[in-house]
């Protein structure tokens, strides 16, 4: 056998910073955010924040269960759930009559009590396709808010967070190089940090310009640059 045996990258795996000081606010979320400001004074008693994949919505999910002491949504202890729940991916539940009958038993509890529940979600429920009527009037009727495509700033800042998650140092070079070259969305910037990750780890290089240009030109990161 000849050349260079190639390095087998392993992924072990990266902490996720998920305390408030870790989100930033942006003109794309300020207004999630103002949103959970407002906590208790929400006019139901489920707010719903719905985005795309990797925008920051169970960043902000568990910034709120840490402040009220939320429990994750469980179907099988709802009657025991405490005045806090947080239900992430909550459009997943939708089209099961079971899991809707879970989520009204809850919302009716909740509203009941005074307690609150925040949903996350990709998209509002107007475009959910609901088995339960009464579970879709309340969830219509309660307050949704979006979180949009992150601008250059916020791009910046969370690309460097991801890489630190990871912990990798990245100049602020190499982030002003990828910013503007990358497909505006945060599920892009997730997946350019995993794949930079990669590539490093395979070839055991430092995250450099050079490092991305290759990226960029093999074209094995297709949809993920302009």
């Amino acid at each position: 056998m000849t050349g260079k045996p190639e390095q087998l990258p392993f992924d072990l795996g990266h902490r996720a910073a998920f305390t408030r000081e870790d989100f930033f606010v942006s003109d794309c979320n300020a207004a999630a955010v103002a949103w959970l400001d407002k906590y208790p004074a929400w006019p139901a008693p489920l707010l719903l924040v719905h985005g795309p994949a990797a925008s920051g919505k169970t960043h902000l999910l568990h910034v709120w269960q840490q402040q009220t002491q939320a429990a994750v949504y469980d179907p099988a202890h709802i009657d025991a759930a405490p005045a806090c729940v947080i239900v992430d991916d909550i459009d997943r539940l939708i089209g099961d009559t079971v899991r809707e009958e879970s989520l009204l038993h809850l919302y009716n509890l909740q509203k009941e009590r005074g307690g609150h529940i925040l949903a996350a979600a990709a998209a509002p429920p107007a475009q959910w396709a609901f088995r339960l009527r009464d579970l879709e009037s309340r969830l219509r009727a309660a307050p949704a808010v979006s979180i949009g495509a992150p601008d250059d700033n916020l791009m910046a800042i969370v690309l460097t967070k991801l890489f630190s998650d990871r912990q990798i140092f990245v100049s602020q070079e190499v982030v002003n190089f990828i910013v503007p070259r990358l497909t505006r969305t945060f599920a892009a910037m997730r997946d350019i940090v995993a794949a930079v990750d990669r590539q490093a780890m395979a070839e055991k290089r430092a995250v450099t310009i050079p490092l991305i240009r290759e990226l960029m030109q093999t074209g094995a990161q297709g949809g993920l640059f302009t």
